[in-house]
């Protein structure tokens, strides 16, 4: 028995004198009650920032009643600066797990009200323990950020900390779902453990994410710069990229980390059924059932690609017409909207959608879009989830800018992902599919199982205009004359700018009508649910990253 307890534990001392057990346990739920309680501290400084607590987060994410916490009672263990005597159980974070939707799941939530929610040796290691029970028991683990980063006065401790931190976030990538809800402060290092993760959710007007504040931004570049101007919610979402969804309130978070987590199985070895739960893949109930796909039909979609080839369209409206009820789950709906990432479900099974949108750059490729749908789709294949991708593409976005800065590099990114991915991938090319762009975007040529096109479809080098002014170059110097222009551009057309000529060769495995692109995706689904290939032995491949 230490002979100063109290200065340990931030309680009372515990008695020398054996005492009964009704009296052990009433003992019990007076310093479970004090380390929760800490007599209203948290509650008065986050309500009073229009804040929820780090436990009323819990309780709004978690399925009611079904939270148990794990280290209530830890303390810090640093004596200078005067913390001996600011020992506080919990030290800043709250951990544990809990039930989403009757799913095991594992959290922590930053406690800003403790040392302002700043990292130390033992928060560290709450976290690091509770990422460690993620891996090994194959649950999602979730974080909600809300700290002031690194505890000063445990100097490089704090900083060991946030390493082994990051060191779990590799382990776990692609093993289980990783999601961060930032709902507070996430700066300099901090935010290394959130961009690791697989989604980052923020709040609007609350969370914030950046390397150096505005401070130091003011002082080594002169620029005067907000909080929210830096780091917050808008810029990451619309601009950086770093973030993947962004939110009004709390709460919205909480409900759309929820909704996310409905798309995602538990681990890489498990799936969702099709009436819901995570399942092992390899006795899914859902293998080689049969299909009902007599109300597969969706008359919108007929005409809805204009005649016009220059005039835009719509994607969503393909995607709302293919995806069960309706309704999928977009993710970076405000980052390189020139192509749309999405979770659906086709017949109860997730799926992933990948889509050029004709409505933003005409759908072109740029440098944003490549990184977010290959991110997107690594995702995927990592945990089993098909793909289904439609394409309407005229290609890469022409000009020095996207040149000088990488486009070819980050194009191969996207590239890679498809080409890499072992998971069932299907494809659909509505309208144009040209050059390069054409093989990136899931072609058969790079691993696609199913590919179809609507009657629609071009798929060509370039565009007819294009390919007409280099193929017919001197004869329409000779001519001089625009009828002949829009003969031959008529004629380039009929021969090469449809989907008949590539599935003479078999590049498309099927001309569909419009309206029956659900059905016919869900009947190669179905067909490929099995599908294994062999992969060459290697450590892991090499992406142009």
């Amino acid at each position: 028995m230490t002979s100063d307890p109290k200065a340990k534990t931030g309680t009372a001392p515990i008695s020398d004198t054996a005492m009964s057990p009704s009296l052990a346990v009433n003992q019990l739920r007076k310093r479970r009650h004090d380390a929760i309680a800490r007599d209203g501290a948290a509650e008065r400084l986050q309500h009073g920032r229009g804040r929820l607590t780090a436990r009323e987060r819990i309780e709004q994410l978690l399925d009611p009643g079904t939270f148990v916490e794990t280290d209530l009672f830890a303390t810090h263990r640093t004596t200078t600066f005067g913390m001996d005597q600011k020992r506080i159980p919990g030290d800043g974070v709250v951990t544990g797990w809990g039930y989403i939707d009757d799913r095991l799941v594992f959290l922590f939530s930053h406690d800003a009200s403790v040392f302002g929610g700043s990292l130390g040796e033992v928060f560290a290691e709450k976290v690091c323990k509770i990422m460690d029970l993620a891996l090994q028991n194959g649950a999602p683990c979730i974080g909600i950020n809300d700290s002031g980063g690194a505890r000063i006065q445990e100097g490089v401790v704090s900083l060991a900390g946030y390493a082994e931190i990051f060191r779990r976030n590799v382990a776990a990538s692609g093993v289980i779902p990783q999601i961060s809800i930032v709902v507070g402060p996430c700066t300099g290092g901090a935010v290394y453990s959130p961009a690791l993760t697989d989604f980052t959710i923020m709040v609007r007007d609350m969370g914030q994410m950046f390397i150096t504040g505005p401070d130091v931004v003011r002082v080594t570049t002169g620029e005067e710069v907000t909080f929210d101007q830096l780091g917050g919610a808008g810029i990451h979402t619309a601009k950086s990229g770093v973030a993947h969804l962004s939110c009004d309130t709390e709460r919205e978070a909480f409900r759309k980390c929820r909704e996310l987590l409905s798309f995602l199985p538990s681990n890489n070895r498990h799936t969702l059924s099709v009436h819901g739960g995570s399942v092992p893949k390899a006795g899914s109930s859902s293998d080689g059932r049969k299909l009902d796909l007599a109300d597969d039909l969706r008359p919108q979609l007929s005409g809805l690609v204009p005649n016009d080839a220059h005039q835009p369209y719509d994607m969503h409206e393909v995607l709302l017409a293919v995806a069960d009820e309706g309704k999928y789950f977009e993710i970076m709906p405000l980052f390189a909207r020139n192509i749309i990432t999405a979770f659906a479900r086709l017949h109860g099974e997730t799926v992933g959608l990948v889509a050029n949108q004709p409505r933003v750059l005409a759908g072109a490729l740029d440098i944003d879009a490549s990184t977010k749908a290959a991110r997107f789709i690594r995702f995927c294949d990592a945990f089993g989830i098909p793909l289904i991708t439609f394409v309407d593409v005229p290609g890469f976005l022409p000009g020095t800018d996207q040149e000088h800065h990488g486009i070819i590099r980050h194009g191969a990114k996207l590239l890679y992902a498809y080409c890499e991915a072992s998971v069932p991938k299907l494809t659909v090319i509505t309208r144009k599919a040209y050059g390069g762009a054409y093989d990136v975007m899931c072609s058969k040529h790079i691993g696609a199982d199913y590919n179809a096109a609507w009657p629609s479809a071009e798929i060509a080098v370039m565009g007819p205009e294009g390919a007409v002014s280099v193929v017919y170059k001197r004869q329409l110097q000779e001519a001089g004359g625009a009828a002949d222009r829009t003969a031959l551009i008529e004629e380039y057309r009929k021969q090469f700018a449809n989907p008949y000529y590539a599935a003479e060769r078999g590049y498309i495995d099927d001309v569909i009508e419009p309206q029956a692109t659900r059905q016919a995706l869900a009947s190669a689904l179905a067909m490929c649910r099995n599908k294994e290939i062999p992969l060459p032995h290697r450590k892991h491949g090499n992406i142009p990253l």
